[in-house]
């Protein structure tokens, strides 16, 4: 891992690409009620936001580099799953 500099931005960049991508999708959609669906997805990507930001933050680490590692990981598990949710929208 590069930084934590880096790590912030790209939790920043992939985050906010899947909310422009439930945006998106919420804009193609005629039907209200199917439109909704996405509102779910992006609270959920900005409660993966605060938490790793937040985990990013802590000062009580023994191990940094496995730390930030771990928090790289997590963001790239929480990705792939909302990715998988807005498929199935």
């Amino acid at each position: 891992m590069a930084s934590v500099k880096n790590l912030k931005k790209d939790i920043n960049y992939v985050l906010s690409d899947i909310i422009e991508e439930c945006y998106l999708w919420q804009m193609l959609q005629e039907d209200e009620k199917k439109a909704g669906k996405a509102e779910k997805i992006i609270d959920e990507a900005i409660a993966t936001f605060d938490t790793l930001i937040e985990k990013i933050h802590a000062k009580d680490i023994e191990n940094k580099k496995a730390h930030f590692s771990a928090i790289s990981k997590e963001l790239q598990e929480k990705a792939n799953g909302l990715l998988g949710k807005i498929q199935k929208l």
